[in-house]
This record gives structure tokens, C-alpha cells and sequence, in this order.
């Protein structure tokens, strides 16, 4: 898998274009996608992302791509505002979420099959903290990042379970047609605080 690096100024920018993007539709409802070309070619060049708004340790959206299928920039602004207003199991953030929200942006890797055949060799196969996982068997399919570690630690079968769940599989099955894929995340954060909405 491809480890990506990202200077701190294009960082800087990334987070930068997920808040504009919000910050857009509380103040004005514009969802209007970033100008692409004044970008150098590591923030056009097509990626997968993933966004995640949190405050005070709740979740308040969690919306990505496992894809690379538009320009970095722009698939971060699109889930920049899913995340914000479209999380189908949570309501949109509010003006006083944004002021306190944590923005996570992770940049994805390209996907890479884990050679399981087991439920048991993909235990054996994972990297606690470092790698995120998609699993897939038949129409179900659910994916975690790396960042959702934290809240299992070392502990694979933990993370399997909760992932299965999500994916709508019995917790330590392997389906006859599953297959999962790993990728790593370069994870950038602004955690807040911000101006309100509306300052100038």
C-alpha cells in the first residue's frame, strides 16, 4: 500500500476546504464544490476520503469514499458536507456544532486484498492502530477506519466484531463469499474551536 505524506501547508489546505464547505451551507445553503485548478497536482489528483465531525467525543457524522473517483479536494468537500448534513443515522449539525466540532479528514490509501481465507488467518493478519478494513459477502459490505482503533485498542476480535456488525454479518463467521480489503489513512484534524457562522 502507498503511505501518503502531505506537507503541512497542503494539510492546512484540506482542512480548510471541508470547514468552507460547511461553513457554506450554514451560512448561505451554497454547496458549491472548490475550484480544482488553483490546486498543485497532489490536491487534484484523484483520492479517497473519509470525514468525520465529532464534539465533545460524539459523533456527528461519519461520511466517505473507498474509491479515488474525483480530485482530492473536491471528494473532500463532498464528504465534508454528507457528513455535516446527510449522515442518514444523525441529525444535520447546527451553526453551534460547527463553532466546537472536531473535523477529521482521512485520506485514503488504494485498496489491497488480505489474502484470508479464515476468519482466523485475518485476526492473525490485521495491524492494530495502523490498518482500516473493508469486508464484503454478498450485499453486505462495511468498512472501518484505522482511527476506529482507538476505541478497541490491540484487540482484533473486538474490531472484527464491531466491524461485522456494521456490515450486517454474525460476529466471528466467515461467509462463504467474503473477501476483505485493508488500506492505511493519513489523518488530518482541526479540532476546533472556530469563528461562528456569520462572523466576519
Amino acid at each position: 500500500m502507498t503511505t501518503l505524506t502531505y506537507t503541512a501547508e497542503q494539510r492546512t489546505v484540506l482542512l480548510g476546504v471541508g470547514t468552507d464547505a460547511i461553513r457554506q451551507i450554514l451560512e448561505r445553503g451554497v454547496d458549491a464544490p472548490p475550484e480544482v485548478a488553483g490546486h498543485d497536482d497532489a490536491l487534484r489528483r484523484p483520492a479517497a476520503t473519509f470525514v468525520t465531525l465529532e464534539r465533545d467525543r460524539r459523533l456527528l457524522g461519519c461520511i466517505g469514499s473507498l474509491e479515488p473517483t474525483h480530485p482530492l479536494v473536491t471528494d473532500v468537500a463532498r464528504n465534508a458536507v454528507a457528513a455535516a448534513f446527510r449522515d442518514p443515522r444523525l441529525p444535520p449539525v447546527t451553526a453551534d456544532d460547527y463553532r466546537t466540532m472536531s473535523i477529521e479528514i482521512s485520506v485514503l490509501s488504494e485498496l489491497a486484498p488480505v489474502p484470508a481465507t479464515t476468519y482466523d488467518e485475518l485476526v492473525a493478519s490485521l495491524s492494530p492502530g495502523r490498518d482500516g478494513l473493508v469486508v464484503e459477502a454478498g450485499p453486505h459490505r462495511a468498512t472501518f477506519l484505522p482511527a476506529v482503533w482507538r476505541h478497541f485498542g490491540v484487540d482484533v476480535d473486538a474490531f472484527l466484531d464491531g466491524l461485522w456488525r456494521k456490515a450486517g454479518l454474525a460476529p466471528g463467521t466467515w461467509p462463504r463469499d467474503a473477501r476483505c480489503s485493508r488500506y492505511t489513512a493519513e489523518k488530518l484534524v482541526d479540532p476546533g474551536p472556530r469563528p461562528p457562522v456569520g462572523a466576519a
